[in-house]
């Protein structure tokens, strides 16, 4: 498809929005996030910015055609999750930042709402919206959308997953946008920081993203995101909150936390059987009888082997992360990312201006 042209109404005035686009090998969609943010833009004036991890698809390419900033780490090996959303913070100007997915599109309306509502709630320091997921299909998306998510709901909440409109201020005083260091988890570790200075957070009831997740199958998917240590965060999370006041409210906002170092526990259980005073065969049925445990309970709460078989092998899969993720050693979260501008289309001070209705 051939971008639409966005070239129209630059000049040097303050920037009233940065929308930071973070990307990953995000060539199928890539195209249809940048338009949808520049449309976003044009009535409330600002800036697009792309922070690329070192993609090795054609996402920059297809990037350069449009009237965008495009920054990208300068070494492949900082790449996390983490790591997208502070790049494109560093070179970002607005007085506000909202954060979007490479796989997301933005809706039109959302930034003129949340503006006024942040304009008249100046202990607001970020504002969401809904999420609407298009990949309806995945077992991982069926189990996340089974949980009673209160931070998914309009009102106030203790995070903003799925990106949210930020007032730079706020951010200045919490001291960075994104911990470099997390491999997931980084929307919920700035809520938390700006909730620790007493700062709000809400969610509006209001569509403001198009999302289309991975439609890898589900084991594959997690087997995807061992490999890219997405599931190291939690752990990440932990050590950097270990010694801060900070550290109870991640306690007491991580549900899925507990289920893990529940799953450790029965791990440490099932080691344990083989040090048990009883008989060889005695042991070995009490192992078996440890190891289907978690999967018969279950079976007896999904209604369905397949949900019930997934939920024990990711929740596997994420108590290893959990540890894995917390002996990982840490760099300062507001040292300077390493990067380079590969785009720079109006200088230094020039933005898109809101457009004027005729």
């Amino acid at each position: 498809m051939k971008p639409e042209n966005f070239s129209s109404n630059f000049s040097a005035t303050d920037c009233r929005v940065s929308i930071i686009i973070k990307s990953l090998n995000e060539e199928k969609r890539i195209s249809a996030a940048i338009e949808s943010a520049l449309r976003a833009i044009r009535t409330v004036g600002g800036e697009v910015i792309l922070a690329d991890s070192c993609s090795t698809d054609k996402t920059v390419e297809l990037a350069l055609a449009y009237p965008i900033r495009i920054v990208k780490l300068a070494n492949a090996d900082d790449r996390c999750c983490g790591v997208g959303p502070q790049l494109g913070y560093q070179h970002s100007r607005g007085e506000f930042v909202y954060l979007l997915d490479g796989d997301m599109q933005m809706l039109e309306g959302f930034l003129e709402v949340a503006l006024d509502f942040m304009e008249s709630h100046p202990g607001i320091a970020g504002v969401g919206g809904q999420l609407v997921e298009l990949n309806t299909d995945s077992l991982e998306y069926i189990a996340r959308s089974a949980q009673l998510r209160a931070h998914v709901k309009p009102g106030a909440v203790d995070r903003l997953d799925g990106g949210g409109l930020y007032r730079r201020s706020a951010i200045e005083a919490a001291g960075y946008f994104s911990d470099r260091n997390l491999h997931s988890y980084e929307e919920f570790e700035l809520a938390v920081r700006l909730r620790s200075l007493g700062w709000k957070l809400w969610r509006l009831p209001m569509d403001v993203v198009h999302h289309r997740g991975h439609d890898a199958p589900a084991y594959r998917l997690l087997m995807r995101r061992w490999q890219s240590h997405y599931v190291w965060g939690l752990g990440e999370l932990l050590r950097a909150s270990t010694g801060q006041l900070r550290l109870k409210m991640v306690l007491q906002g991580l549900r899925e936390l507990w289920i893990y170092l529940g799953i450790l526990g029965w791990w440490a259980v099932l080691l344990s059987i083989a040090f048990w005073p009883l008989s060889g065969i005695t042991r070995l049925i009490w192992f078996g009888m440890s190891l289907a445990a978690p999967l018969a309970l279950m079976i007896l709460r999904k209604r369905s082997f397949s949900k019930a078989l997934y939920s024990v092998v990711s929740w596997s899969f994420n108590a290893a992360g959990l540890v894995r993720g917390a002996l990982r050693p840490r760099r300062p979260a507001n040292a300077f990312i390493p990067s380079l501008i590969l785009r720079e289309p109006y200088g230094l001070s020039s933005f898109l201006k809101p457009e004027v209705p005729h």
